[in-house]
């Protein structure tokens, strides 16, 4: 019997978590400016002083199309770049999609926040038998910010290692590429039941979108939040490019998050999957943590 493509009768929308596995980062690039006697208290770090990150996509089903949201760093590096990274874990994208009833070759559209090898890595793999690269996703249109495509493939000294030409540039020659316009306001053609809020202090037009479901605002954080011990304004990754500007977007959305009940995403928190946040005396912070099946 053939997979089932459940396209083929779920017409109401659906999201699934997609477990790429996880890696390694050391904990003082993930926070920044903050002491470690601060921040290991929500994310404590082994003897390297490196702490433990998801590589977490989103899934959406909804009509006729089948949206993944990032798509981890992939499995075609050499040994020495994972000696970096430690990539680790039982779970994979295959694995992941399988365990909803699809397959790779069932998503019609990769939406990716930004280019980072932790965020689009996934996109292209190595085809073994003639030994060259080749989009992962053969039936998808790819989709980023003109913006930011051009950050990324002229890259600056600072982000240089982590836009990889071999996770982008096949993308591009595959013909499979298309841009979701920014121009001030995103402009919903492509995706009419989502919203993508632009940030530009982790990286130029970071893509943060927001997904309406069962009533709720669903937003996948990409690297504007991380986790949930980033919630606080001060943490911010030491990768981001422009921290100040990171600080004033946080506390914009995050406002609008306690204001309206946003259900937060996190694609790289090792052990919460969703969370929302609530106004206290100290700010935004935490509110309740839950599975995106719980919804």
């Amino acid at each position: 019997m053939g997979r089932v493509n459940r396209r083929t009768y779920l017409s109401a929308m659906n999201l699934y978590p997609i477990n790429n596995g996880f890696f390694k980062l050391d904990g003082g690039a993930m926070f920044g400016v903050v002491p470690k006697s601060i921040w290991q208290k929500s994310n404590p770090a082994d003897a390297n002083n490196m702490c433990s990150w998801a590589l977490r996509s989103l899934l959406i089903e909804d009509d006729g199309r089948l949206m993944l949201i990032d798509c981890g760093m992939g499995n075609k590096q050499s040994e020495k770049f994972f000696g970096y990274y430690y990539l680790f874990g039982d779970d994979s994208l295959d694995k992941s999609l399988a365990k909803y009833g699809f397959h790779r070759d069932d998503i019609t559209d990769v939406f990716l926040t930004h280019l980072h090898f932790d965020h689009c890595g996934g996109a292209i793999e190595m085809n073994r038998e003639t030994n060259l690269l080749q989009p992962a996703f053969k039936n998808a249109h790819f989709w980023s910010c003109e913006p930011h495509w051009q950050w990324a493939t002229n890259p600056n000294p600072r982000e240089k290692a982590s836009f990889l030409a071999e996770n982008i540039n096949p993308i591009e020659a595959s013909g499979q590429l298309k841009f979701v316009e920014r121009n001030g306001v995103f402009t919903k053609e492509a995706f009419p039941k989502i919203d993508i809020f632009f940030a530009d202090g982790h990286t130029e037009s970071q893509m943060i979108p927001h997904i309406q479901y069962k009533g709720r605002t669903v937003v996948f954080m990409a690297d504007l939040l991380p986790s949930t011990g980033h919630i606080p304004l001060p943490y911010v990754m030491g990768y981001d490019t422009r921290p100040l500007l990171t600080l004033d977007e946080k506390a914009s959305f995050l406002n609008k998050a306690a204001d309206e009940n946003y259900i937060l995403f996190l694609e790289h928190d090792s052990t919460n999957e969703c969370c929302t946040v609530k106004h206290t005396e100290k700010g935004v912070r935490l509110d309740q943590t839950f599975r995106l099946s719980e919804i």
